[in-house]
């Protein structure tokens, strides 16, 4: 057997969306092709005394009404958001696990803060009231793998599973990771991240990356591209897919909203911006080749969109030497500037839009940027409509992986 099954091609069928402008992938894309800005004053217990102000906040999730409390008390907020995700990208996907056969579906996630806020909460029952006040979750659920345990656990999935980690971009490492896993034999594979870095603990531990904004109004926080880039605002929030074997998911009539073409994966180092440049150049050429298609035949970019000035420069040239000409008409745009950068689930978050997107034939803009300081034709005011066929989703970790994804449009049964 060889490493990629003939025939066997990964595509989306389900989209599962927690982010802070919507819960849910209706709510979340009329936010996001309106350009809804949701960034806002962090109004967490416990975070108001910090120098981080603005961030993206998910509103109205309830844990308790979508997971069953035995999964809550033993789980951190991160575990909840992607938990609700997968529940809704399978439910989204109509698709009904055989319990017969638990093996042919597997998880893959990707997480970079980890559970935060339920280590923190933890840490304070030990120091302020003893060890025999620690619960014995402790030690599973602030770890990064505990959302690739806690979904296939719930969903009885005991096919292949896995975590990436790779900052940022492990959003869309996971799904390469878990497309592959495909093309090698498996049915279908529950894959995303979520994270939740807005606990007070989390929120100290970003202070130390210096592309972290700092700035105190929510409509300034976020402005890459420009004059004005003074860092990102993070989030919390995420996406999860169900991603089948093509041929599986047609004989079930299931509806083929993307296929996942190509990936290419690079590292650059840390901070490193001005090398991203050629790194992420590389990373969308191994794409764009995997993808089998031309520069010219994407559609549109969804950008990575750091927000710091030495990381946009290297974005916007790292286009033109990997898309060449095609890079001067090509739209590019960034959704995240309304709902703030959530680290691993940022990625997925911009996969989604670009799922809907094509298949709404609608350009989403750029919330709360106007003015470009980069040669880039980037979206910006409001909506545009275009017939998208192909697109290219980028992400860079701030720990230095450089990734980069084709999607092409699907085709309805």
């Amino acid at each position: 057997m060889t490493s990629r099954q003939q025939g066997r091609r990964a595509v989306v069928t389900g989209l599962g969306v927690v982010a802070p402008n919507g819960v849910g992938a209706d709510a979340f894309w009329k936010a996001t092709r309106q350009g809804v800005s949701v960034l806002d004053r962090i109004s967490r217990e416990g975070c108001a005394g910090l120098p981080l102000r603005v961030a993206g906040q998910v509103q109205d999730f309830d844990p308790q009404a979508v997971i069953d409390s035995r999964y809550l008390v033993q789980t951190d907020r991160f575990t909840h958001y992607a938990m609700a995700a997968a529940d809704l990208a399978v439910a989204d996907a109509g698709f009904q696990p055989d319990r017969e056969q638990p093996f042919t579906v597997g998880v893959v996630t990707a997480a970079g803060s980890g559970g935060g806020e339920f280590g923190q909460r933890e840490l304070q029952q030990l120091w302020g009231q003893g060890p025999r006040f620690v619960g014995p979750y402790q030690s599973i659920a602030w770890f990064y793998a505990a959302s690739t345990g806690q979904i296939s656990i719930r969903g009885g999935y005991k096919g292949p599973c896995g975590v990436v980690a790779s900052d940022e971009a492990g959003g869309l490492d996971a799904l390469a990771h878990a497309a592959r896993t495909i093309e090698r034999g498996t049915d279908a594979v529950v894959a995303g991240a979520a994270e939740a870095p807005l606990a007070p603990y989390s929120m100290v531990c970003q202070l130390g990356y210096p592309e972290v904004s700092l700035a105190e109004q929510p409509d300034r926080a976020y402005l890459p591209f420009t004059a004005q880039a003074c860092g990102f605002a993070p989030a919390e929030g995420g996406a999860m897919l169900l991603l089948e074997d093509e041929q599986a998911a047609r004989r079930r009539g299931a509806a083929v909203r993307a296929h996942l073409a190509g990936h290419g994966a690079t590292f650059t180092g840390a901070s490193r911006w001005d090398e991203s440049r050629a790194g992420l150049a590389a990373a969308i050429r191994i794409a764009l080749d995997e993808a089998r298609i031309a520069p010219e035949e994407i559609d549109v970019v969804f950008a990575d969109a750091l927000g710091v000035p030495a990381a946009d420069r290297a974005e916007a040239l790292a286009l033109a030497d990997a898309l060449g000409p095609a890079a001067e008409r090509v739209p590019v745009t960034a959704p995240k500037t309304g709902t703030g950068r959530a680290y691993c689930g940022a990625p997925l978050l911009d996969v989604a839009a670009a799922v809907l997107a094509m298949e709404d034939g609608v350009l989403p803009p750029t919330p709360n940027v106007t003015e470009v300081c980069h040669d880039l034709v980037l979206v910006t005011g409001r909506a545009r409509p275009a017939e998208l066929r192909t697109a290219l989703v980028l992400s860079r970790g701030l720990m230095g992986s450089n990734s980069a994804l084709v999607l092409r449009r699907g085709e309805q049964p």
